[in-house]
């Protein structure tokens, strides 16, 4: 027999007064032992997890806007040098004129740089929607295969394609001696200075893509 509660009840029966409902809710939530209400700590698993996944795509947006911005600015930089000089061979004036449309592998890198942007653009749009509605950015793991798959295949074509471009300009800057063809960036050196920035920025394109890859695989791993 509970003698708290029988206390309590014959204690408010001979003053006459009676217990309102919440005030009984509480009697009654002391008698059995258990509180509850807003002071009382509730675990929120579910919330923790949330707020780090929003975490997580925030670094993930983070990343793609910069793969963005690098491989834009290597194609603007790409595509807009050009340079008109002269050679002296044997004291004979040649003169030349140089641009990316000259080179294959020029061509290849402008190619690459102008698909990675635009995959880059298109993820980069559809995780800043995602996030404005509150919604993951990666919602399964189909999906996260999918753009892990699309972030290998881009940052692999990306390392070919500065690596040819990278050839050209280091064959540009050096010439072939034992061939007698000369240096050609010193007639043309702002020409070579552009295509070694637009190829510089488009290695670091290169390492965001990876960098993306490798956050795929960690959120494949957590969740």
């Amino acid at each position: 027999m509970d003698v708290t509660g029988a206390v309590r009840k014959s204690a408010a029966a001979e003053v006459g007064i009676q217990m309102p409902e919440a005030a009984k809710a509480s009697a009654v939530a002391a008698d059995s032992g258990t509180m509850s209400g807003p002071l009382v700590p509730v675990t929120g698993g579910k919330d923790h997890r949330a707020a780090a996944a929003m975490g997580w795509d925030t670094v993930a947006v983070g990343v793609r806007l910069a793969t963005v911005l690098s491989s834009l600015l290597s194609l603007s930089i790409m595509v807009t040098a050009e340079q008109r000089g002269s050679l002296s061979v044997f004291g004979i004036q040649i003169p030349l004129y140089s641009k990316w449309s000259f080179s294959d592998s020029f061509e290849y890198l402008v190619g690459i740089l102008a698909a990675v942007a635009a995959h880059s653009l298109l993820q980069l749009l559809l995780s800043l929607r995602k996030l404005a509605q509150g919604l993951p950015v990666i919602p399964s793991h189909s999906h996260a295969w999918i753009i892990f798959a699309g972030d290998q295949v881009f940052a692999y074509a990306m390392m070919s394609a500065g690596s040819a471009a990278t050839g050209v300009t280091n064959l540009n800057r050096t010439g072939i001696r034992h061939a007698l063809i000369p240096d050609f960036c010193k007639p043309l050196h702002s020409f070579c200075n552009h295509m070694a920035i637009s190829i510089s920025l488009a290695f670091l394109s290169c390492l965001f893509l990876a960098i993306s890859a490798v956050l795929d695989v960690l959120w494949l791993s957590k969740y």
